[in-house]
């Protein structure tokens, strides 16, 4: 079932307000949680997240406790098992109003969301991806978790037209991210990545590895580098809410480093496995 505006749809009944200026504009903010064995990972975070997106755009949104008590009842509905992993979307809209640019007085915010089975990435983690490199043509406030998805959809299926498996995207020879995750570059035993700016989404899973990396003395070095650098890294990986810590063994059509995943890599994920049972310990149910 889905949430949407306070009510219960089924996946095939319409539940899309035509003149919301989600559907309109993209007019609106959106957040995904992990669950694992059922529990959510991280669900402060996320929140925090979502709350910083909505003053950057000046937008109204339902208080943590409401989004809290409508997330579980929304996995109620899905009656998860509790060994089993998915995936929470929520997402919030300006609301419904006569199509017009400005932003309407008298809209109230409209919240859709569901829960959906969501597997963890296990073989990708283990025998990592292959990517090309692609032009960010993204908007220039990135680190706003918003709808406006077209350009990463847009780099994401020429990846796919190149027939590989993501996307690194740059400016002008700067490298930014993925598609839809932060890049890092190992060189000489040190992590490289783009600084939390406008330019990139500032990632969950991206300060957790951070973090990680910190704890077990690896070096951090945030600080932009170029499509050279990339090219020449030791490792490369992508870090994300669905994608975790996922290595790119090939980056267009050139290995990275051997072409295996490299140890800094399987430090950061054996790290990451307990930091995951940590955080799923500490949440109410």
């Amino acid at each position: 079932m889905y949430y949407v505006d306070g009510a219960w749809y089924k996946p095939d009944e319409p539940a899309i307000f035509p003149e919301d200026r989600g559907y309109q504009f993209g007019d609106g903010i959106y957040e995904v949680v992990r669950i694992y064995n059922g529990r959510f990972y991280q669900w402060d975070e996320h929140m925090l997240r979502l709350e910083r997106s909505a003053k950057e755009l000046s937008l109204t949104i339902p208080t943590r406790t409401e989004l809290t008590e409508i997330a579980h009842k929304v996995l109620g509905q899905y009656s998860l098992q509790f060994s089993e992993d998915a995936i929470l979307y929520m997402q919030i809209t300006r609301g419904v109003s006569e199509r017009q640019f400005t932003f309407p007085s008298n809209t109230r915010p409209i919240l859709t969301m569901y829960a959906v089975p969501k597997l963890r990435p296990i073989q990708q983690m283990q025998n990592g991806l292959r990517a090309g490199l692609v032009d960010d043509i993204r908007w220039l406030r990135c680190d706003i978790k918003s709808l406006n998805l077209l350009g990463a959809t847009w780099a994401k299926q020429q990846a796919t037209e190149q027939g590989v498996d993501e996307a690194i995207l740059h400016r002008n020879g700067t490298i930014t991210e993925a598609t839809s995750a932060n890049l890092f570059a190992v060189k000489d035993g040190k992590i490289h990545t783009h600084p939390a700016t406008n330019l990139i989404l500032h990632g969950i899973t991206r300060q957790t590895v951070i973090q990680l990396a910190k704890n077990l003395d690896i070096p951090v070095v945030e600080e932009a580098f170029s499509v050279n650098f990339a090219q020449l890294a030791d490792e490369l990986f992508i870090t994300g809410t669905t994608s975790e810590i996922t290595p790119i063994i090939e980056l267009q059509g050139t290995p990275v480093g051997d072409g295996k995943v490299g140890t800094i890599v399987q430090r950061l994920q054996k790290a990451f496995e307990e930091h995951i049972a940590i955080d799923r310990n500490s949440i109410t149910k």
